[in-house]
């Protein structure tokens, strides 16, 4: 269980980060020629708890993506800068939609683990009661 439960952790911190770039997918810098928001991305590491044995998961850092910005010709937009370019985040939707489902799914296996070791320790449980 606290291996899921660290998958868990991990996975949820995953989801807020695509979460938050989904978001800001739009935002741009407030003064022309301004950076807009920057994607965010989650790296993980692997993790020993000596104590219980166990290879577990966290969140090793929360970085930004340092690939260039999107350019788009938006004359009206305060961020434009003299050309009326605006730079837009470098976020991409379809990546962030299947980084979005595949946290999710793992979440949802983390949470599959641990109501299978609920269940197993009940029914232990009520064997010994009986």
């Amino acid at each position: 269980m606290k291996v899921a439960a660290s998958g868990l952790q991990a996975q949820s911190t995953r989801l807020r980060i695509v979460s938050e770039n989904i978001a800001n997918a739009r935002s741009t810098g407030e003064t022309a020629g301004a950076d807009p928001y920057r994607r965010k991305t989650v790296t993980f590491e692997n993790v020993l708890d000596s104590v219980a044995d166990l290879s577990m998961v966290r969140v090793n850092d929360i970085n930004t993506d340092q690939s260039a910005f999107k350019i788009e010709h938006d004359p009206g937009n305060p961020a434009a800068d003299a050309n009326g370019n605006v730079k837009m985040p470098n976020v991409e939707m379809l990546v962030e939609m299947a980084d979005m489902r595949e946290a999710n799914r793992s979440y949802d296996a983390n949470l599959q683990v641990v109501k299978q070791a609920r269940q197993m320790i009940n029914m232990t449980i009520d064997l010994l009661r009986s």
